[in-house]
């Protein structure tokens, strides 16, 4: 009989291991960023940036993993990214601006110091900050495909390294400019440096550096959707991406370096603009996926993988809580927890069965379909029943029948 060879000890503890390192040389780039922004600021200045700084930082995670719940994303791919854009991120950034703004002041613009800083942040710093960032949807792209596949999922994981960049930047700023404030000791919040900051940076924008590395997602996440034979589009749409998030990074500095009511003019009539039109898309995406699930599956509902309601329950988030609550009452935390998973699995499915159909096939379809359709199959016995009455309870309207997919 042929024997299969032993796995080394490698291979049986590659990934354990890839995790620790990921996880060892992101707390180190954490350890030095703190010395040097504790370096800059102090350590009193420190702990108030840090205290300010993280006033936007659970409505921004709560956005962007409410945008990813029809196909939630682990925590744990959200987590690197938060990190990478806090630590890795701003490490490299911090070093590298200050590396590029010296030798400006060195070589280009001897006699202006404050030309160098201008050129420094409207010039080198986009450049380099929407490049490290990059790095974390990069490897997200390389290595955990599944969890950045789609629009929505891009947008998502660039927003949150974003937040995580900006956080650390932010306590830097907010550092800063209390220690200016403990110098000159002002009399008024108004004349307050902190304050000003805080309002500008905290209050007024703290979707700028979100908005800018949303671009370099959506061009990833519109990736999965493009067939392979169309090569040349599946190296410029990443490259004009990184572009985009550039250039309107370079405009929201470079407002900021001229006098009177530029950055105003520049906020409300370009960046207020164009935010709206990302939060318009991100919310479109969404509702897009759900829209998938309910003309998808029931194609699957036909081939017996499903009840009639249940491709309507499952393209519809109120169903899907109502069916959560139902097994949760019924039997316990641990059948709700199934019941996410079913959803979860299914909306994967029809994802994955719609980017088929639409030419842009995964080189491992055959054998991710059949795992979806195991794992709901398994699940299907607690899921199913909560699924279809939520359906019910909502008048769930009529479903078209389709043949032609795996059938029981």
């Amino acid at each position: 009989m042929p024997t299969h060879p032993v796995p080394s000890w490698w291979q049986r503890n590659q990934r354990t291991l890839r995790a620790a390192a990921v996880i060892v040389l992101l707390a180190l780039c954490g350890l030095m960023i703190l010395a040097l922004v504790r370096e800059q600021t102090g350590t009193q200045g420190l702990l108030v940036g840090f205290g300010l700084a993280l006033f936007p930082v659970p409505l921004l995670l709560a956005a962007f993993r409410w945008l990813t719940a029809p196909l939630p994303i682990p925590w744990r791919s959200h987590l690197f990214a938060f990190a990478w854009g806090a630590c890795a991120a701003t490490l490299v950034a911090l070093l590298a601006n200050g590396f590029a703004t010296n030798w400006l002041a060195s070589s280009v613009v001897v006699d202006s110091p404050d030309q160098a800083d201008t050129l420094g942040a409207t010039v080198i710093a986009p450049v380099v900050e929407e490049t490290t960032k990059a790095g974390a949807i990069l490897l997200l792209f390389l290595f955990r495909r599944r969890h950045l596949d789609s629009v929505v999922s891009g947008i998502a994981a660039a927003g949150i390294t974003a937040a995580g960049f900006a956080f650390t930047e932010n306590i830097l700023y907010l550092g800063t400019a209390y220690g200016e404030d403990t110098v000159l000791d002002p009399e008024s919040l108004s004349g307050s440096a902190t304050v000003g900051t805080f309002l500008i940076r905290i209050i007024l924008a703290p979707f700028a550096h979100p908005l800018f590395t949303a671009m370099t997602g959506i061009a990833f996440g519109m990736l999965a959707g493009l067939s392979r034979r169309r090569r040349v589009l599946r190296w410029v749409l990443p490259l004009l991406g990184w572009f985009t998030a550039v250039l309107l990074h370079a405009i929201w500095n470079g407002s900021a370096s001229f006098a009177n009511y530029t950055f105003l003019a520049v906020y409300g009539l370009f960046m207020i603009p164009v935010f709206g039109a990302l939060t318009w898309l991100a919310i479109w995406s969404r509702l897009y996926e759900l829209r998938v699930v309910r003309d998808t599956l029931p194609a699957y509902a036909a081939a017996g993988w499903f009840s009639e309601p249940e491709p309507w329950s499952l393209s519809s988030m109120r169903a899907r809580s109502m069916a959560r609550a139902m097994a949760r009452r019924s039997h316990g935390p641990e059948a709700a927890r199934t019941v996410a998973a079913y959803q979860h699995d299914a909306t994967a499915l029809a994802l994955l069965r719609a980017r088929a159909d639409n030419g842009a096939t995964a080189p491992d379809f055959a054998a991710r379909e059949h795992e979806l359709l195991q794992h709901l199959w398994t699940n299907r016995p607690l899921a199913a029943p909560p699924t279809t009455s939520a359906a019910l309870a909502l008048s769930r309207p009529s479903t078209p029948r389709w043949a032609g997919y795996p059938g029981r």
